[in-house]
């Protein structure tokens, strides 16, 4: 695996220069952040990685791997001193400060940095912007985060995550999410109103076609899910409800793309329901075989659901491409489906976790010829709307102007 895939400077880029730092780079679930790493206009980019991964698949030419420090990680009471010194305001702290914590093993992001002098630094998921606190604020280089969902409630039961996401509030420049429900989560996680700013997933459009959909002549009905499979996706809800649906459309199948970690679990609840015949799985798909997928396909099903954990939704990029193509989506009112779907217009909504009403809602769209070509239509429609590809990267490049402008310096260290 290469270190990096740095493309030399010409110095004839004046675009202002933005570091885009991830964990990875990229699973191959992370297309949204690809097209916002590729799609940027007004500003340049240089991706920073701990990982690098599927770089036939999601090609840039300037990527570098950063490598760990061969230094031991400090310990001591650095956080606390810190959180009461610039958070709280409150100094001298309360005595004794005796927790011992560890600050996180340092990569060499500081040095990276600051051979490139950018003017801004984005953080793809909070929990890595958590995670490289300190490495940004030595940076002394203005950063945003964005948040995409999983990162409101991973890692939050730790000692002293939430203090230190807090720090992560107070030093960034702007803070993102993906839907209206994800910023109500950050509210409540502590971020100050004034930081934060919507950052909806842009959608190529203009590669999507659009096919207004119609019942199948044999009664074949296709209706297809993609997603991770994992809890918060609703597909044990998905398989619960198929039986009355196969009832009265015995020749229906349930597509499911995609891979991950309920796979075995899946498959076992598809042979004891005696769905083997009418669940098909398919692994996971590259956008070509997705979009072919979606053009046999005659509506979209999503009914995510809030896990034990609190994981919720933003808004699934995979729905959006799906209505683009003219998919009608029976779904959840759940995280930020609501913000994409309205019911009875584009889509219809259900109570999450309810067999029942998942079950008549898709009997009411099959047995509708009307409802399903005027759901089709809407669909699209409503999302290049919303959520077209220009405008969203627009937005984006928006807030990184006004976060260079604010271009505030991160507090230094505590003593």
């Amino acid at each position: 695996m290469p270190e990096s895939t740095e493309a030399p400077n010409s110095g004839e880029d004046a675009r202002p220069l933005v570091i885009s730092l991830c964990g990875t780079y990229l699973k191959k679930e992370m297309q949204s952040l690809y097209r916002q790493i590729a799609g940027l206009k007004r500003h340049r980019t240089v991706v920073l990685a701990e990982q690098l991964e599927n770089l036939e698949m999601f090609p840039f030419p300037d990527i570098i791997r950063m490598t760990k420090r061969d230094r031991p990680r400090p310990r001591g009471n650095f956080i606390l001193r810190f959180w009461y010194k610039h958070v709280v305001k409150q100094w001298p702290p309360p005595r004794p400060i005796t927790k011992e914590v560890a600050c996180y093993h340092p990569y060499n992001l500081p040095e990276l940095v600051a051979e490139r002098l950018p003017a801004l630094i984005h953080v793809y998921y909070g929990h890595k912007a958590v995670k490289y606190i300190w490495m940004l604020m030595a940076t002394r280089v203005p950063f945003v985060i964005s948040f995409h969902g999983v990162d409101v409630v991973k890692f939050l039961d730790e000692p002293l995550y939430a203090d230190t996401l807090k720090v992560a509030f107070n030093e960034a420049e702007r803070v993102m999410a993906r839907s209206h429900s994800l910023l109500d989560r950050l509210r409540e996680l502590g971020c100050p109103e004034e930081k934060l700013r919507l950052n909806r997933t842009p959608i190529p459009l203009d590669d999507i076609a659009f096919a207004e959909r119609q019942p199948p002549a044999d009664g074949a009905w296709r209706i297809v899910q993609a997603c991770r499979l994992i809890a918060k996706k609703g597909i044990l809800t998905v398989l619960d409800a198929l039986p009355a649906v196969l009832s009265v459309y015995p020749k229906l199948r349930y597509v499911l793309i995609g891979t991950g970690p309920m796979k075995e679990e899946i498959e076992t609840a598809i042979r004891e329901r005696g769905l083997g015949e009418n669940v098909k799985l398919t692994g996971w798909l590259d956008q070509a075989g997705l979009r072919g997928e979606y053009a046999r396909a005659h509506a979209f099903i999503h009914p995510s659901q809030l896990t034990e954990e609190n994981d919720q939704e933003g808004v699934p990029n995979s729905m959006l491409e799906a209505m683009a193509a003219g998919l009608p989506v029976v779904a959840t009112l759940h995280g930020g489906i609501p913000e994409a779907v309205t019911d009875g217009y584009d889509g219809l909504l259900v109570p999450e976790r309810d067999v029942e009403k998942l079950a008549d809602s898709l009997l009411r769209l099959l047995a509708d010829p009307e409802l399903l070509a005027r759901l089709s239509r809407n669909a699209a429609a409503s999302v290049r709307e919303k959520f077209g590809h220009e405008g969203q990267i627009e937005n984006l490049e928006a807030v990184y102007a006004e976060a260079i402008q604010m271009g505030a310096a991160p507090l230094a260290a505590a003593p």
